[in-house]
């Protein structure tokens, strides 16, 4: 069996049981969604957010697009990783001199627990996309630094510890619109502010994932390599079709990849995945693990309008990513 590296016990993980005669490497939710698109006053949509475990509790950085059409940034907590509290506000954040940050937009979030604080990252408009980051001690409190690159990039997400001495970060270089395109690059800082030693790990390959790539929620560590959750488009007749896929890493070169997934792990199938602003889109942004028994509750955004939760285990992932390599 494989084992979960650094990882912790999470015995409240969110959790349900593959239905019978289900051989899909992961299985949805049965309530799905867990959060609905007017869940929180002017409202638009809730997608594309990232949760953590936090005192016992859950946390998470949620992405809402309000009535305006306006892309912004919103904490949430819950007892349980499925009914959310999301604050009415946006999150706002300080630099280090304690002046606050303006911005143009923000979404798409990641957060992962390194360093004694709570990491995000994000798509942060800043005379185009580029990576946002800051960190929160309480999910109260935000201090954001500098950003990660210029412009344009997106999909910034930071591996949960140092490698090699250094922080590292997966990133996909985009442009100011849609991004027809795009692969997923590696780059490393000693500092979290300067980056560099940029590395290339995994272009476009074909069918699902023959447009673009995308990394999806922070790696998880195992025995095997890095377990990396990521996003594949394809272009059709009727616009973009969002995809998951999965690939296993070199724990020491992980831009280095050992497996990746030829057969997507899972498609926007269900209604709320296939009809809503964007439709056909599921794309994942957090994985929530525990240690003792392998699960995986992946949180992903449905057709750029609600969230929704998907399960699998480590052994069931890494297994399907090795038989079904490309």
């Amino acid at each position: 069996m494989a084992k979960i590296l650094n990882g912790y016990s999470l015995p409240n993980i969110p959790w349900q049981p593959r239905p019978e005669n289900d051989n899909s490497p992961i299985w949805r939710y049965d309530a799905n969604p867990i959060i609905g698109r007017h869940d929180i006053p002017r409202a638009n949509s809730i997608f594309n957010s990232a949760v953590v475990p936090y005192k016992g509790e859950f946390a998470g950085v949620f992405r809402c697009d309000d009535r305006t059409g306006h892309m912004d940034l919103y904490v949430g907590h819950s007892k349980d990783g499925v009914k959310w509290e999301i604050s009415n506000d946006p999150i706002v954040m300080y630099n280090e001199k304690g002046e606050v940050v303006p911005y143009e937009y923000r979404y798409d979030p990641r957060v992962l627990f390194m360093d004694d604080k709570w990491y995000v990252t994000w798509c942060n408009g800043f005379h185009g996309p580029t990576i946002g980051m800051a960190y929160t001690t309480d999910f109260v409190h935000f201090t954001q630094l500098e950003n990660a690159f210029l412009p344009f990039n997106r999909n910034g997400v930071l591996f949960p510890r140092k490698i090699g001495g250094r922080y590292m970060m997966m990133s996909r270089p985009s442009d100011n619109g849609h991004t027809p395109f795009g692969d997923i690059y590696v780059s490393q800082s000693n500092d979290l502010e300067f980056w560099g030693h940029h590395r290339w790990m995994m272009g476009t390959w074909g069918g699902w994932q023959s447009t673009k790539i995308g990394p999806g929620p922070v790696p998880i560590e195992t025995d095997e390599g890095w377990l990396m959750i990521y996003h594949g488009v394809i272009t059709t007749c009727n616009g973009f079709v969002y995809r998951m896929g999965s690939a296993l890493l070199d724990l020491e070169q992980p831009w280095k990849v050992l497996y990746r997934s030829k057969d997507y792990i899972l498609a926007p199938y269900e209604l709320y995945e296939c009809v809503g602003d964007v439709p056909n889109v599921t794309f994942p942004c957090a994985a929530l693990t525990d240690a003792d028994t392998g699960r995986i509750a992946i949180y992903y955004g449905c057709a750029d309008t609600v969230t929704g939760i998907a399960f699998t285990t480590v052994d069931e992932l890494i297994r399907f990513t090795k038989e079904n390599s490309l």
